[in-house]
């Protein structure tokens, strides 16, 4: 896939001023990649998915340190490598890092306030084909969707309850719905 250097360069821009769609932008852009190269690094699925969620959280937590002179997806790439060597690491000491309450209130917020097209979709659908829809979901994005739309939960209550940083709980969400929104799409297109 090709991608507009300019386009990319206003997204990027926008990110650090807090735009969210410069943040759906950059996710749906450069999520495969990032994705994929954790596939063939790590072999597993799960983990792999695990890891593409922690950078891009890392990625729009920290995108004001992005320099525009580099190449975005070599700076993804890079998060990528550094937490899948500290998973390693971690899973050798068997020692648990944590993140404190005051690290979490520092966390970047990325804004939600008005509602996305998936949104929109979630809200409108029949109840019983909904969860239908929604099964077809791995479980842990079946997950944050029961706990943000069917149990209401704030982004700060699901990540107490997951025991994940805020940022994992929004990238995780936001993948749940564009997959959620899909499901729903092609259903409805047949």
């Amino acid at each position: 896939m090709e991608i507009d250097q300019q386009l990319l360069l206003t997204r990027i821009k926008a990110a650090k001023n807090g735009s969210q769609s410069a943040f759906n932008y950059l996710l749906d852009t450069f999520w495969d990649s990032v994705y994929g190269f954790q596939l063939k690094k790590t072999g597993n699925a799960y983990e792999s998915e695990d890891i593409t969620i922690q950078t891009f959280s890392k990625a729009f937590k920290r995108i004001e340190t992005f320099d525009e002179d580099y190449s975005f997806s070599t700076w993804l790439i890079a998060i990528s490598k550094n937490i899948h060597v500290d998973m390693i690491r971690k899973q050798k000491s068997s020692i648990r890092s944590q993140t404190t309450s005051d690290q979490n209130e520092k966390v970047y917020r990325i804004a939600d306030e008005t509602p996305t097209i998936e949104d929109k979709l979630i809200s409108e659908q029949h109840l019983a084909q909904l969860l239908t829809d929604i099964k077809q979901l791995k479980p842990h994005y079946q997950e944050v969707i029961n706990l943000r739309y069917f149990q209401e939960k704030s982004y700060k209550e699901i990540a107490a309850t997951l025991d994940e940083p805020m940022n994992n709980v929004k990238v995780k969400l936001l993948r749940a719905k564009k997959l959620l929104a899909k499901i729903i799409e092609e259903r409805k297109s047949m």
